[in-house]
């Protein structure tokens, strides 16, 4: 005899198959989709578990059934399982809960369930961070709702009171989480879950902000979510399965499912999503350890430049919580551990003060504050076009500062300030490498191949140019066709916007032109057949740019992947380097200089005739007529006399002036003995000049001896606040070939720029008894590339010995 059956219960085999159609045909339809159809699902399904509660015989009070994890925040994916908790207050029939259970288990639902009473579920929660995020969502079902709302307003409490304790805690659930999963943002097949940047950050987000300690920057991250769950949920249609994994094989069903155009631009826009949720996460996490730090009775102080702030009491001592501000450049400070604007910053009169800012904080460890980011954002006008010189140098700046400066562009990638710098940088943006030997997006392994070129600056004359290329060198895979030949036509066009002479443009375009040819010739030809030098050859035709080309290779390689290079594949581009290099000795290594302008022909004759000092000084202003000086030409003539280098390098330190070139010489005007004469051009390290007349009488106390600059820069730099440092290279200090010089010796210094280093280099040629006779001083961004011409009293060039002592009398004053 057939059973009866009653549709009108919620675990009747009628009224299962009936949910089981509704919700096929909820997931078949052409709409809603997205979150509509997640919150659709879940109503469904709301409805069914209250209709199990109540044919299960629960009474009006004493039972609720609430919804928690994903399912508690009102939305399931067509594949999501159900987190599902069954609360009462006192003793609760034994068949109460399988009533409700097993029908769900017969509906092949998977089903995460438990029992709890109030007191029982906080107790659970205290001691399981993952159970007390899933009861934060927690979301009334059916039953009474007193007990839901106690429930609710006790977990809240509860976390509140703990996360001081709890938060560190979920910060390392998820470092565990990106380090066995990696980073959305550049997996070819990636977790939308778990993978940083995923869906389980946006739920730490959002337990973040109810702790009320912190709040996540909100724009763009509701979309950015929504998106990645959309994706979720067409990949739960596309394989039938619950799977967070969007795999190859699957993603050109997911795309047509969501309605774009191919794979590649499904990735896109996931990778866009994942970059906006995990920058949301860094800029969360850096707000909770402010607060934590705080709470921690870690007091702040306010100083500047080692001086107590105005308001500070006898001995400096000011009060706690007060908001420490130490300057960084001009416009910019450090404040809690990040970069932000100095109070009197005019971001709408100042183009430059965004790269300013990247490099000053990149250089000091440090990041931009999002409010920073977003102000200059809003505020900031477009660079000029060429950039002013400042705005070159900042950008090198910020590359040269290498591993530091990846957290640096992001905070500038999501404010859009990268692509208004580079408008070829949107073609690159978040475009994926479908190459089992790439690990990055296009646009990460570009800044990724700066940083690896940050590490070999002490390798090329030019590390501005090297920096540079690193970064444009794939710039053309955002254009159909050969990305190399594309990207020399978009590297000429950002060369001459950036303010890069022909020359240096002409090098960048054969850098990014030719960037494989190292590589490629070296491990596809016959490296002792005269042709395999001469296809180099005929690429690169001076030793600098052999120099620049082949560090490029191995950054460029290093940055790709473990698979792009080896041991076997260095050896082999070491050896065609080295052959192409034997071919090329002597060329582009002399230095051409510039015949002494008029005004230096004035300033030497002066000298001559009264004996001591003559200098002139002129501002240089650049950008829009009107704007503030960005530096000063300083010229200085003076009768030769030993450590006069030193001793003006010096004083320029003192005024906090950073010497971005300079220039010594011998002129003999009027044939009464040789006279120096020094060409500076000089940057305000915080944009306010010195007095001339004050540099002026400095510069003779100086050199009179009434003023020691050696103990006054010693004393100014004990009185400043330390700063964490970042890694750079260490200096290089060579004595160059015979060859670069018939009549000196001409040695060779790199270092990383920092105040004072060419008074330091000066004071230890002095001291090792050497004459200066030419020097040629470049600061290119952070990285000082200098040329000491150097004779005996006598004139004539070093003996080997004695250069090498000098060599290392400058290497231990460098460190």
């Amino acid at each position: 005899m057939a059973t009866e059956t009653d549709p009108s219960d919620p675990a009747d085999p009628a009224a299962l198959a009936a949910r089981a159609a509704a919700r096929a045909a909820l997931l078949a339809a052409p709409g809603p989709v997205g979150r509509p159809r997640r919150q659709a699902l879940a109503r469904l399904t709301d409805d069914w578990l209250a209709g199990l509660l109540a044919a299960a015989g629960a009474g009006p009070s004493g039972v609720a059934l609430v919804a928690v994890g994903g399912y508690g925040r009102g939305e399931l994916s067509p594949r999501s399982d159900l987190d599902v908790l069954l609360l009462h207050d006192g003793p609760l029939a034994r068949e109460l809960p399988e009533r409700i259970w097993y029908p769900v288990w017969d509906a092949g639902v998977r089903l995460d369930h438990s029992v709890r009473t109030v007191a029982g579920a906080r107790s659970v929660a205290a001691a399981d961070l993952k159970a007390q995020l899933g009861l934060l969502n927690a979301r009334h079902l059916a039953g009474d709702p007193a007990l839901t709302a106690e429930l609710r307003a006790g977990v809240l409490t509860d976390w509140r009171a703990s996360a001081p304790a709890r938060l560190p805690e979920l910060r390392e659930l998820g470092r565990a989480r990106a380090e066995q999963q990696g980073e959305l943002s550049f997996l070819l097949e990636p977790d939308l879950k778990e993978a940083r940047g995923g869906l389980r950050d946006v739920v730490a987000l959002d337990a973040i902000a109810a702790t009320w300690l912190a709040d996540a920057p909100r724009d763009g991250l509701d979309a950015a979510a929504r998106w990645l769950a959309d994706v979720r949920d067409a990949l739960h249609l596309v394989t039938g399965r619950a799977t967070d994994r969007l795999a190859l094989q699957e993603q050109d069903q997911v795309a047509e499912r969501l309605g774009v155009l191919d794979a590649d631009a499904l990735l896109r826009r996931v990778y866009e999503a994942a970059r906006t949720i995990a920058y949301a996460g860094d800029v969360t996490w850096r707000a909770v350890d402010r607060v934590l730090a705080a709470r921690g009775g870690r007091g702040r102080r306010v100083r500047r430049a080692g001086i107590p702030f105005a308001g500070a009491g006898r001995g400096g001592a000011v009060a706690r919580g007060a908001v420490e501000r130490r300057p960084l450049a001009e416009g910019v400070v450090e404040q809690d551990g990040e970069a932000v604007l100095a109070q009197g910053a005019r971001p709408a009169a100042d183009p430059v003060l965004p790269l300013r800012a990247a490099a000053a904080a990149a250089q000091n460890g440090l990041t931009v504050s999002h409010a920073t980011v977003r102000r200059l954002a809003a505020e900031c006008r477009p660079l000029p076009v060429p950039w002013p010189d400042e705005a070159r140098e900042q950008l090198v700046t910020l590359l040269g500062a290498g591993e530091a400066a990846v957290p640096v562009w992001e905070a500038l990638e999501a404010e859009g300030l990268v692509r208004r710098l580079l408008p070829d940088w949107e073609r690159v943006r978040c475009r994926p490498q479908r190459n089992a030997v790439h690990r990055w997006t296009v646009d990460r392994h570009l800044v990724e191949t700066a940083v690896r070129a940050a590490g070999m600056t002490r390798r090329v004359a030019r590390p501005d140019l090297l920096l540079v290329a690193a970064l444009l060198h794939d710039i053309g895979k955002g254009w159909p066709g050969d990305h190399s030949r594309a990207g020399e036509v978009i590297v000429r066009d950002l060369a001459a916007r950036m303010g890069f002479g022909p020359e240096d443009t002409g090098t960048l375009a054969v850098l990014v032109r030719h960037h494989l040819a190292l590589v490629d010739t070296a491990t596809r030809r016959d490296p002792d057949d005269p042709a395999t030098v001469e296809a180099i050859t005929g690429v690169v035709t001076t030793l600098p740019e052999l120099e620049l080309l082949h560090a490029l290779t191995e950054a460029d390689a290093l940055a790709t992947g473990p698979a792009a290079w080896s041991g076997w594949r260095a050896s082999l581009v070491d050896g065609l380097v080295a052959r192409v290099a034997a071919r090329l000795v002597g060329a582009g290594t002399r230095q051409l200089e510039a015949a002494p302008t008029a005004e230096q022909e004035r300033l030497a004759v002066e000298a001559a005739r009264i004996g001591g000092p003559a200098l002139s000084l002129r501002a240089r202003s650049e950008g829009d007529p009107g704007t503030e000086p960005m530096g000063v030409e300083l010229n200085l003539a003076i009768p030769d006399r030993p450590g006069l280098l030193g001793t003006a390098a010096g004083v320029l330190a003192l005024h906090r002036l950073a010497v971005r070139s300079a220039g010594l010489r011998e002129l003999d005007p009027v044939g009464s003995g040789p006279v120096l004469l020094l060409s500076w051009r000089v940057a305000a390290e915080y944009g306010e000049l010195p007095e001339a007349a004050r540099l002026r009488a400095d510069l003779r106390r100086a050199l009179d001896g009434s003023l020691d600059v050696a103990r006054r820069l010693a004393e100014r730099d004990a009185a400043a606040p330390r700063r964490r440092g970042i890694p750079t290279p260490p200096p290089l200090v060579a004595v160059a070939p015979a060859t670069a010089s018939a009549t000196a010796t001409v040695l060779e210094v790199r270092a990383h720029d920092a105040p004072g280093l060419l008074h330091r280099i000066g004071r230890a040629l002095d001291g090792a008894g050497v004459r200066v006779r030419t020097a040629h001083v470049s600061t290119l961004g952070a990285e000082a590339v200098d040329s000491f011409y150097l004779t005996d009293a006598a004139g004539r060039p070093l003996t080997a010995g004695r250069a090498g002592e000098v060599a290392a009398a400058v290497r231990a004053v460098l460190g």
